[in-house]
């Protein structure tokens, strides 16, 4: 008898199996796109409640660097009027000293013998009061020096009373703005760290790499009119249709940007508020 020819397994088989693995990479795939995305909203929302911050914290610096460097300038200030006032203090002991010779030589002069001695010690006496005119006029140029410091310092304290006054308004401002959002930051923080646990490294690390590099901080990104919501450079259709499918994440070939389809977009959001 003719043996019987050995039946090769069912195609559909095959294909059923092929089918399977497929639908499986897909599912990754729109989840890591989905989770990208969820993770771009929710970091947006956390650099929206900076920009409410603003620069507040650079301008409290700004200020307390401000007002530091004016008390520093006060210190420097009283100590140029010290040192003028010790001026003061060795002038006035040089003119008593004067004042000291020249009764000394007004009692020579009762004891001279001759014209030429007694014009001898009249010029140290002209020489002694011109000496004691000197540091008097050194002096009054000292007491005016000294006079226009004190009115820099009594500037400089009312502008450190000013920029003090600033700081108080400015840090209650932040307190105030902090207490208000810190509750929504520590949830969207704790999203974020969620979300970066469905995404894999080298997508995690190119999609920080991206928010760092781009002033909006967007780096995952829908199509908006056939163009990158990132860049606006128009996305060819069969592009498009191959962003639609799922089926890899496709990036913009002019910024760099995740592109995902309003699907994904729409699935993120409401996860958000779920």
């Amino acid at each position: 008898m003719p043996k019987k020819a050995i039946k090769p397994e069912p195609e559909e088989q095959v294909v059923i199996t092929t089918s399977h693995t497929l639908s499986d990479v897909d599912l990754a795939v729109e989840r890591r796109l989905e989770a990208l995305y969820t993770l771009q909203l929710v970091d947006s929302e956390i650099d929206k409640i900076h920009i409410i911050r603003g620069e507040l914290p650079q301008t409290i610096e700004d200020l307390e660097d401000e007002i530091a460097g004016l008390q520093t300038r006060i210190e420097n200030l009283n100590g140029a009027i010290t040192e003028q006032k010790t001026a003061i203090a060795r002038r006035n002991n040089e003119i008593e000293e004067h004042r000291m010779m020249i009764q000394k030589y007004e009692k020579q002069q009762g004891n001279v013998r001759n014209n030429r001695e007694f014009e001898a010690i009249n010029k140290e006496i002209e020489f002694q009061n011109l000496e004691i005119q000197l540091c008097e006029h050194r002096n009054r140029d000292s007491a005016k020096k000294i006079e226009e410091v004190n009115q820099h310092i009594e500037a400089a304290n009312q502008l450190i009373e000013s920029r003090q006054k600033d700081l108080e308004a400015k840090r209650e401002e932040l307190t105030s703005i902090t207490e208000e959002t810190k509750k929504d930051e520590v949830r969207l923080l704790e999203k974020s760290k969620e979300m970066e646990q469905y995404i894999d490294e080298r997508y995690l690390t190119g999609y920080k790499r991206i928010r760092q590099k781009t002033r909006n901080g967007l780096a995952v990104v829908t199509i908006d009119r056939d163009a990158c919501g990132g860049c606006f450079s128009k996305i060819p259709p069969q592009r498009q249709s191959e962003i639609k499918l799922h089926k890899k994440v496709i990036v913009c070939d002019h910024c760099g940007r995740i592109l995902v389809d309003d699907v994904i977009a729409e699935r993120a959001k409401e996860g958000i508020k779920n």
